[in-house]
Formats: C-alpha cells, sequence, structure tokens
C-alpha cells in the first residue's frame, strides 16, 4: 500500500499510520528513556569526590532540561528498580523536591560555585567549611557605650521561660495503625498498608517510630500552663515527618490547629518562630528565584496566628520580612528577635537557582541589624530565636559567618540564643576569637531545645530561671516524660529529668551568684574533656536517657568540637563526602551506615535516597 493511499484513503490507512506512528514514539521514549537510566546510574556510580561530582551534574543537567516530568520520572523509576523506599515516599519524594533541583540544574554552571554547594547538599561532596569573604554592613558602636557591668550584688527573683521545640504533630496518628512499618514514620493509616497484618498496634500516646499525636501535645501543653511561666518561646518545626505527602492545605491546617491548640492550652503570652514548614518541606524560595513559587501563604497564616502575642507590628513584620519579627516582652526591657533561619539552611534546594553570590537572602541579616541597633539606642536587650542553630553542618558557612559579625558588634545587647531542629539538648559557644578558644574569649551561647516528637529520644522541654534585670539564664531545667512508663499511654507524666545547676554546677566551681555565662559552658567542656563520665551523662541526657547513641573518643571529640562552634565553618561535622543516612528499613545493616543529623530529623529524603542509589549503583 503507498503512503499516498494511506493518507489520503478514508479511515482505516489513516488509522494504520497514526498506530504505525504511535508505536515508533512509544519505542523511541522508552529508548530515551532507558538511555537517561542509564546516565544517571552511571552519574551516580562515578560520585567518589568533588571533582566527579561537578561531572556528574552534567548529565543531570541534560536530564533536567528535559523537563520536570523526565527529570522526576527517572529518578522514581531507579528508586522503585532499586526497591529504597516504598513506592509511594519514591513518588512523592522526587514529584515534591525533584522540580526544584531540576530548576536549580538549568539556572546554573555546573562547574561554578553554586553547583559545588548544591553538590554539598545532595551528595555531601565539595564541602570545604570555608565561607565567602563578605562583610555585613554594619553600625559603628557608640563612642560612649558603656563598659558591661558584672553581675548584681544582689539578684532579685528570677522569672520562668519555657522552650518547647519540634513538636512534629501527627494530625493523622492512629490509635491501632501499624507502629512498626517501613516509613520513617508510622501510626498512621498509609493506603499502601490496607488489609495488612497489624504487628505492633499505636497506643494513644506516642511510639518511637512515629511523630508525636495530638494527645501527647495536649499533655505538654497543659503541664507548661501549670508551669505559669512569664512567657513561652517556640523554636519552630509544627508539621510531621511524612514529607513525601506534605502539600499546602496540609502544612496551613497544621499550622493554624497548632495556633489554635496554642491558645486553648496555654495562658501565657508565646514567642514562636519558623521552621521547616513549608510546602514541599523546607522550601522557601528567594526573592531573586525566577519562579512562581514563594513562601508567602506561609508567613501570611503564621502573621494572623501569631498577632495576639507578638502584636500588630510583630504581625506585619512576619508578612513582609520573610517570617521574621521583633517583639518586646511586656513589663520588662527585653526584645524577643525571632528570625526565619530557613534561608540558611542546606536543605532549602531554592537556594541554590543562581550563580549570583546572595549573602543575604531576603535580608534577614539586614533585619537583624536593624532591630538590634533599635534595642542598643533604646538601652533594651535581645534574646534571638530561630529555628536552625548556626554551627550545625546544615547550615550554610556563609550566613552562619555573617551571622556572627553581627552577634561581635551587639555581644553587648544579645544576651540569648535559643533554637531547635536538632532534637538534642545541645549548646553551641560563640568566641571573640575561635583560633583561641576560652573562657575569657566565650562571648555568647545557644540554647538548643530538645524535641516533643518520640522519634529522636523521649518528649521533653526546657524551663529556664532568667534574671529579671540582666535576663541572663540563672539555671536550665529538662522536663520530659518516660515513654516507657506504664501510665504513659494512659496519662503521660512529666517531671524533672536533671537540672543543669544541680548536675553541671559542681563540676566547674559554679558561684551561687553567677549565671549560666558562656565562660561557664566552656569551661564545661573541659570537664567534659578530661572527665568521660561526666561527658557519656551528657550523652545520655542528648535524647532524655532513650535512643542513647554510644560515644567513644572519636566521638566525643568531635561532640566537644560543635560544642565550641556557634559558626558551622568551626564544626567537626565535614562529611567524607557520600555518607550514607539510614531509614528504617536499613536499621538492622544500621553499624556500616553513618547517620546524618541532617537527613535524621526533618530532610525531606532526598539526600538520603540519592546517597542510596550511589551506593547500589557502586554495587554495595
Amino acid at each position: 500500500m503507498q503512503l499516498s493511499s494511506l493518507l489520503c484513503g478514508t479511515g482505516n490507512g489513516f488509522i494504520v499510520l497514526l498506530s504505525v506512528s504511535l508505536l515508533i514514539l512509544s519505542s523511541f521514549i522508552k529508548t530515551v528513556s532507558a538511555s537517561l537510566f542509564d546516565d544517571v546510574l552511571q552519574a551516580l556510580e562515578s560520585l567518589v569526590d568533588c571533582a566527579s561530582c561537578h561531572a556528574a551534574l552534567v548529565p543531570l543537567q541534560t536530564l533536567a532540561f528535559q523537563g520536570d516530568d523526565a527529570f522526576d520520572t527517572v529518578f522514581i523509576e531507579i528508586c522503585d528498580a532499586l526497591q529504597l523506599e516504598d513506592p509511594d515516599v519514591c513518588q512523592g519524594t522526587f514529584t515534591s523536591i525533584g522540580p526544584i533541583i531540576a530548576h536549580d540544574l538549568r539556572s546554573i554552571s555546573v562547574t561554578g560555585e553554586t553547583a559545588g554547594r548544591l553538590c554539598d547538599a545532595l551528595f555531601g561532596f565539595c564541602s570545604s567549611n570555608v565561607s565567602t569573604p563578605f562583610t555585613v554592613p554594619l553600625p559603628p558602636p557608640k563612642a560612649s557605650a558603656p563598659t558591661p557591668s558584672g553581675p548584681p550584688s544582689k539578684r532579685r527573683e528570677p522569672f520562668q521561660v519555657v522552650h518547647i521545640s519540634d513538636v512534629h504533630i501527627d494530625r493523622q496518628y492512629t490509635v491501632g495503625a501499624e507502629a512498626n512499618c517501613t516509613k520513617n514514620i508510622c501510626c498512621r493509616n498509609f493506603p499502601d498498608q490496607a488489609g495488612h497484618n497489624i504487628t505492633e498496634p499505636a497506643e494513644p500516646n506516642g511510639n518511637h517510630n512515629c511523630d508525636s499525636p495530638t494527645s501527647l501535645a495536649d499533655s505538654m501543653l497543659e503541664v507548661v500552663n501549670d508551669i505559669n511561666p512569664k512567657f513561652i518561646i517556640f523554636t519552630g518545626d509544627v508539621v510531621e515527618g511524612a514529607t513525601w505527602l506534605v502539600d499546602q492545605p496540609e502544612v496551613t491546617n497544621d499550622l493554624e490547629d497548632f495556633n489554635a491548640q496554642l491558645l486553648l492550652k496555654v495562658k501565657t503570652r508565646i514567642f514562636p518562630s519558623l521552621g521547616t514548614d513549608s510546602a514541599p518541606v523546607n522550601a522557601f524560595a528567594r526573592k531573586t528565584s525566577m519562579t512562581a513559587n514563594d513562601s508567602q501563604w506561609v508567613f501570611d497564616t503564621q502573621a494572623a496566628g501569631w498577632e495576639q502575642w507578638i502584636g500588630r507590628q510583630g504581625s506585619e513584620e512576619v508578612q513582609h520580612d520573610s517570617g521574621s519579627y521583633a517583639a518586646p516582652v511586656p513589663g520588662t526591657n527585653l526584645v524577643i528577635l525571632s528570625i526565619n533561619t530557613q534561608y540558611w539552611y542546606k536543605q532549602n534546594f531554592w537556594l541554590y537557582d543562581s550563580d549570583e553570590f546572595q549573602p543575604d537572602p531576603n535580608g534577614i541579616l539586614a533585619f537583624m541589624v536593624d532591630q538590634l541597633q533599635a534595642a542598643e539606642n533604646a538601652g533594651q536587650k535581645a534574646w534571638i530565636i530561630g529555628h536552625i542553630p548556626l554551627g550545625k553542618e546544615d547550615t550554610m558557612e556563609d550566613q552562619s559567618n555573617y551571622y556572627d559579625q553581627v552577634l561581635q558588634r551587639y555581644k553587648d545587647t544579645i544576651v540569648g540564643h535559643f533554637f531547635g531542629h536538632s532534637h538534642k539538648d545541645q549548646f553551641e559557644i560563640a568566641y571573640s576569637n575561635y583560633e583561641e578558644q576560652t573562657a575569657a574569649n566565650a562571648v555568647s551561647v545557644a540554647l538548643i531545645g530538645p524535641a516533643l516528637t518520640p522519634t529522636s529520644g523521649n518528649p521533653a522541654f526546657k524551663v529556664y530561671d532568667v534574671d529579671p534585670d540582666t535576663f541572663g539564664v540563672m539555671n536550665m531545667r529538662v522536663i520530659f516524660t518516660n515513654t516507657s512508663d506504664p501510665s504513659f499511654q494512659i496519662e503521660p507524666k512529666w517531671e524533672l529529668f536533671y537540672d543543669a545547676r544541680q548536675t553541671y554546677g559542681p563540676l566547674v566551681g559554679l558561684p551561687d551568684n553567677s549565671e549560666l555565662t558562656p565562660a561557664f559552658w566552656h569551661n564545661l567542656t573541659e570537664v567534659f574533656e578530661r572527665n568521660d563520665t561526666a561527658f557519656q551523662l551528657y550523652n545520655t541526657f542528648l535524647t532524655r536517657g532513650v535512643l542513647v547513641v554510644p560515644c567513644d573518643e572519636d566521638c566525643k571529640a568531635t561532640t566537644i568540637c560543635d560544642q565550641r562552634a556557634f559558626r558551622s565553618e568551626n564544626n567537626c561535622d565535614t562529611p567524607t563526602g557520600g555518607a550514607v543516612s539510614i531509614g528504617r528499613r536499613d536499621i538492622d545493616d544500621a553499624s556500616s551506615l553513618p547517620l546524618k543529623e541532617d537527613d535524621e530529623c526533618e530532610g525531606s529524603r532526598i539526600r538520603s535516597l540519592l546517597l542510596e542509589m550511589r551506593a547500589k549503583a557502586q554495587g554495595r
């Protein structure tokens, strides 16, 4: 049959030609898809150092130019083929985060500095712990600025402040659902588990494999209300850890529900900060990003929800200053400065879509300087609260360094830093000279709050005793509930886990009239160096006495190094490259797979999936 008759014939010939054409096109698409599949696997297999990571970005960039759907599809197929996760996790993770990474790759040079930072964020290669030189514009100190006075000879009665963090409330937590599932959080009715036999039914108040049920949050807030603190600080993270399912309606509902829960259960003022709560998780696009995506809906939601606590001006700042605000504590000379640290977080993949050097994404540092200068002019003191501590490996070295410049300039105005994110009870010390880390050079300290979610230890929060004149912390107590207590599933019992002054004070000879100063915390690190019993007690405190990870001498040295690193460039956590994060399906085989904190708590899972792909591709 001639081609002309096929084209000109009435019906059947044209249909035959169309069918043949579609078969050819389908075969071509499958061939291209298979080729891209192989190219990506070969790129992952080649990853051994920074140079090979830059080289591997070339085929990934080629794939990105095929479009978001093609980019996502190839990685979903690899994830499924290698059985790295349940299919819904593979699908949801790459369809949510994949388009952002594809956008990055289409927007940058694969040989540039931004590509190196993307390699660090995705694979742990190219991390140098070196910040890009930049001087933050800072007003000069007043020539007549008074010399800071010593502690008062007689202190007034301290007031109490409660610090809560990382609640991660799972509104779909279901009593009786599987608590020992194959995903990173359990205790909910996942569609792919319907009809499965339940091996460990979820109980009413939580499980270490699951994020917080509403009942657990209610229990904590009732105890916090009984303490009757002067105010509460909340250092972020509301949404549960099923990150592959998170969308804008869910995040909005979760934020609004927790704000309502706080209002119902707690009768005191609350000063909150933003965590990683967005959709996709961690995704906060810069104002300079050439994309329709933005996070204004998060800021609008929280501006409305927080206004009752931070006032109209603070609410407007949340809306217009990317989630940051400053608000006075009524009846005091203290200002709370809440900053959105997401623009400094390595797992916020919108930060890699330009080769242009951007030292202050969304002007967060400039906002800090303006507010701290206003406080200095007014003779006020400031507490800074935020989600991600500045010394962590998953914090951008640049912004951590620039934050430190602000800290050094306003060290007499800033009297406290409070963060969450790690889910652990930790601290980080800032020094006037990081080359000479001594008690005399310790100028500030960040106190990091433990989490409510049971996934990282026994649920807990902190209570600070605060001097009403200096606003320095006189004492710190950790209040926890023991999940192994027989009464926990009936009614969680909240009690003192430890008292920092009683536990650590005698180890360093802390005077009765002294605050827990930066020098105190530095001296404690020196005690840890020579007293392993004291250090192992601290290691137990990290997770509140459960899920304790053994810490040998190398681990101890790294931990103390990190305690002395309020700048991320000074920590000792620089990845070797390609370190694999483990998921729940890997627990039995975990001895050879180092667990990375950034993925363990609230990463999107995409980093660990990519590293597991690399490991499988290399035949491990």
